[in-house]
């Protein structure tokens, strides 16, 4: 099959519309393109759809991520205990403030990082704890919470989940970060928001974000280290734009859940996405599949590819990357569960505007390909 063939179905796709260039075009014409009022704006309109005091919009979900964990006491020395299945830039935040990602195992369900693991991984060197919402599924953050240390979420996959009290995430007070790559529910092209209950916390972050400069100070006065993770005005009018569909853009993202979860029940072997239990309500925002330990992962991915559909290998194990490896000493054998799961997961073509008729396609060259 050709090469152009084997891309008929992408693997993501942003919904973009009118609404959006017309946002972006205006601050074109205004000549602010960035410490403008898009910014503040979209950060209030943020907070209010979450039901948080405070939002701080960022250049990246990893900006806001070393940000809220300086603004939770995480400095040099200090230990941060994190998942080991979850996109690498969790980890890597605590190492810009010198702190060491001390990873735990998973549950094996939900694919959170377990409560009862990260307890376990304690030590007085702990000073906080980065629970990821991984795949949109809300993370035990009760079961985090009765450890009484501080905590950071990293939800950048997360928007539009909901915990099982009807809290939604990213508004249970503790510093909260989300991503808005193209592929996110929301997408600002690159950007990220960090939410937070707590005044001071998004003073802070609002400084760091821009070179430590408070707001009653002149550009050549800073009191504090900061840096330059400032989201721009073109940036947040895509956010903003974005925000007015994100309801619609949900709804389509799990209507394709849906579909996926229709067309691939009952294939033997293959394991699919939790469903949600507890209250907890997952925000969409990939369709990850494990295959069956018989079979050879990165091989089912080339033969997806010659029937045209695109997948990936998502997440590996952060503890095995090489970088990880050769500076800490990680090995195979240390966290069963996430090693198993990385192993065998596979992203399928997910996006707003999948049709049925696509889902049915990639679920025909699955049963192909497993021999199912």
């Amino acid at each position: 099959m050709s090469a152009a063939a084997s891309e008929a179905i992408p693997l993501a796709g942003p919904v973009l519309g009118p609404e959006e260039e017309a946002g972006v075009l205006e601050v074109l014409r205004s000549g602010q393109l960035s410490l403008g009022p898009r910014v503040p704006a979209f950060e209030r309109a943020f907070a209010g759809r979450l039901g948080v005091a405070h939002a701080s919009a960022v250049s990246s979900g990893t900006a806001g991520l070393h940000l809220a964990l300086r603004a939770v006491g995480v400095h040099d020395g200090d230990e941060v205990v994190t998942t080991p299945f979850s996109f690498v830039a969790s980890a890597n935040a605590c190492l810009f403030e010198r702190a060491r990602p001390v990873f735990a195992d998973i549950d094996p369900v939900t694919l959170n990082l377990d409560p009862q693991a990260a307890a376990a991984a304690v030590t007085p060197r702990t000073a906080a704890l980065l629970p990821v919402h991984i795949f949109g599924y809300p993370a035990d953050l009760p079961g985090f919470e009765r450890l009484g240390l501080p905590i950071v979420e990293d939800a950048c996959q997360a928007l539009g989940a909901v915990h099982g009290d009807g809290v939604a995430v990213g508004a249970r007070g503790h510093p909260a970060v989300f991503g808005f790559y193209a592929n996110k529910q929301l997408t600002t092209g690159e950007g990220g928001m960090v939410t937070t209950a707590d005044a001071a916390v998004k003073a802070q972050l609002d400084s760091e974000r821009n070179q430590g400069r408070a707001p009653d100070m002149g550009w050549l006065d800073h009191d504090r280290l900061g840096f330059n993770y400032r989201l721009n005005d073109l940036a947040c009018a895509l956010g903003l734009a974005q925000l007015e569909r994100l309801d619609g853009m949900l709804a389509d993202r799990a209507r394709v859940a849906g579909w996926y979860r229709d067309a691939l029940a009952g294939l033997d072997g293959l394991g699919l996405p939790c469903p949600d239990a507890g209250g907890d309500r997952r925000g969409w925002f990939v369709f990850v599949v494990q295959v069956p330990a018989d079979r050879d992962r990165d091989a089912v991915i080339r033969s997806l590819r010659e029937r045209g559909v695109a997948s990936k290998p998502y997440l590996p194990a952060i503890h095995l990357m090489s970088f990880y490896r050769e500076a800490f000493g990680h090995h195979e054998g240390e966290f069963p569960v996430c090693e198993d799961v990385a192993a065998r997961s596979v992203a399928l073509p997910f996006f707003p505007r999948m049709t049925e008729g696509q889902v049915e396609q990639v679920a025909v060259a699955l049963r192909e390909v497993l021999g199912r």
